[in-house]
Order: structure tokens, then sequence, then C-alpha cells
């Protein structure tokens, strides 16, 4: 049967390196499946979930990867993803994650309206917020 490989980095460890059969990229555009025998293509991750179907020789199911940002090359059933941000769902502490997002906002909150670290701390609020809609709960 045919399959992908895969591997997906984000800037401070591997999450994944195996084969799957199939990939479904969250784009800024919406999502892109990707199976094996797909044509060669560079694209920009969006925010969402990344979803990788595992073989059904490996057990089958879908592990779910959370991110913000970041880029995807697929090129000879090889898929690189290279997220900017990125978490699993099923690697997520709920309550230390809701913590930080209320730690995030407490500090925006406290930052006059033309402070240049308000950038810095919406996107901080997003990313948790995206963390605790997602997670595998």
């Amino acid at each position: 049967m045919a399959e992908l490989t895969v591997q997906f980095v984000r800037p401070d460890r591997l999450i994944y390196e195996g084969p799957a059969a199939s990939v479904i990229l969250a784009t800024p555009r919406g999502e892109l499946g990707i199976w094996p025998g797909r044509r060669s293509i560079i694209c920009a991750l969006g925010d969402g979930v990344v979803r990788l179907n595992r073989r059904e020789e490996d057990g089958g199911g879908i592990a779910r990867v959370i991110v913000s940002g970041g880029y995807a090359e697929v090129d000879n059933d090889t898929v690189i993803v290279l997220a900017d941000h990125a978490r699993r769902a099923d690697d997520i502490d709920i309550a230390q994650t809701e913590q930080l997002l209320e730690d995030a906002k407490a500090t925006l909150a406290g930052l006059a309206e033309d402070d240049n670290r308000q950038a810095y701390w919406k996107h901080k609020v997003k990313w948790f917020s995206m963390l605790l809609k997602y997670a595998d709960r």
C-alpha cells in the first residue's frame, strides 16, 4: 500500500517522524489533503489542526497537531511540516493552559494602547485559546 513519509518539526523539537496514510494540512485558505502520489507543492500553514492519518498496519487513527504558521513541503511522497508553533492535541495540560491564557490576558490588559508589546501578547492569547479549543479532553 502506498504511504507518505512525514516529518513534523517545530523550532525546538521534532513532533513526529514516520509513515502516514494521509495528511490534512491547515492552510490560510482552508484544509489541504495530501495523499501518496500528490504532485510537489509548498504551502503556508495557517491557524488550525493538522491531521496525520495513521496507516492501518500502525493501528490506524488520527494524530492531531494544533499549528499556527509555518510551511509544508510535499515532494515524492514525503511531507515536511515546519511549524512556527505546534502542539499535539493529546499533549496539552488544560489547567496550565487556562492559567497561561489568564496571565496573558492580564498582561495584555495592563499594556498601554501604543505599547509595541501588544502584538506579542495578542498572539499569545490567540494561541492559548486555540490550544484550549482543540485539545483532546
